[in-house]
């Protein structure tokens, strides 16, 4: 591992901390200010940065083998833990009322799918696969949130609508239908994704002052969400989530990067640098908007954060075997 990516690593954890410390001294007040910043940053940060992102896609420079064969094996890793989850639903997810149960699931999901791409990935590409492998990188990166959160968004809101479906029996289907749809694209994911690509289609460039607004808007994505997770590993502690959450993590580091590794070696036929990239993206550890995504539907935050920071940890064990693979390959 490079010593960049490296001192990524450290700095991360050292955010972290400042998090941690900034709850347990109480300097953000005596309430919820994980809820307060999660809050911020699902309302405000992140729809500005998936604004952005998908209003200045660029679908022309985007490969697609090597577009298939990351997102078409995480979107069947996503579906599979999402069922898994569904099956024990209601046995020990750790959380408590019945929609926040009903949430478990698809919080599981996008935490054992969706890797930190920004802060790690990005610094990793660059250092170990020159420009050529961080412009493939970024291609993904363009995607990543867009494709992911608004998949596990759709799932979500369905498993609320069946929770209140089976609560009040006598609710008229067509008004759940229109309520379930509704929450879904009136959502701080995806109504912002929807309206990033009209405006991509429309051909028009975003002005200047509005991207400009929008880029520092999504800029504190990055730290906020850091030092949210050190507030809600100090706010929740880790107290009956290490289980969980080092399942997470195993899936993370160890399960997706292989499946990605099979289907895109020997299904898309990739090689050098774009096998490099789409495995290693994989073997990212968790992101931080899994975290976000638990916050916003109050559950598994506690296993949330620690899956992020076990998963972090783990990376420097994990991510020396996956490049010694791909380099016993070529």
């Amino acid at each position: 591992m490079s010593s960049l990516v490296f001192a990524k690593l450290v700095v991360i954890f050292l955010v972290v901390a400042v998090g941690w410390a900034a709850a347990r001294m109480k300097w953000l007040g005596s309430g919820d200010p994980a809820r307060t910043l999660s809050n911020a940053a699902f309302y405000i940060f992140v729809p500005a940065l998936l604004f952005r992102t998908s209003a200045r896609l660029d679908v022309g420079e985007i490969d697609g083998r090597v577009i298939l064969a990351f997102f078409l094996p995480a979107l069947a890793l996503l579906g599979i833990v999402y069922v898994v989850g569904r099956r024990r639903a209601g046995r020990d997810d750790g959380a408590s009322g019945a929609e926040n149960a009903a949430a478990a699931p698809s919080v599981r999901a996008i935490g054992a799918a969706f890797g930190n791409a920004v802060q790690i990935g990005i610094p990793l590409a660059a250092a170990l696969f020159g420009e050529a492998g961080l412009a493939l990188h970024l291609s993904l990166v363009s995607l990543h949130a867009l494709i992911l959160l608004t998949v596990v968004t759709t799932l979500v809101e369905l498993d609320l609508a069946r929770e209140r479906r089976r609560s009040d029996p006598g609710r008229r289907l067509a008004h759940l239908l229109a309520t379930t749809a509704r929450n879904t694209i009136v959502h701080p994911v995806v109504l912002p994704v929807l309206a990033g690509l009209a405006w991509n289609a429309s051909g028009l460039g975003l002005p200047t002052v509005a991207d400009e607004l929008l880029l520092t808007l999504g800029q504190a994505v990055v730290p906020l969400c850091l030092v949210l997770i050190g507030i809600s590993l100090a706010t929740y502690g880790v107290r009956g989530t290490v289980r969980g959450a080092i399942v997470v993590s195993i899936v993370k580091l160890l399960v997706q990067p292989a499946v990605v590794f099979v289907v895109a070696h020997w299904g898309f036929g990739l090689e050098g640098v774009k096998l490099a990239i789409v495995v290693m993206m994989a073997a990212l550890p968790v992101g931080s908007n899994a975290l976000i995504f638990a916050q916003r539907y109050q559950t598994l935050q506690a296993e949330a954060s620690a899956a992020i920071v076990f998963s972090t940890l783990g990376f420097v064990l994990t991510a020396p075997l996956w490049l010694a693979l791909l380099h016993a390959v070529g």
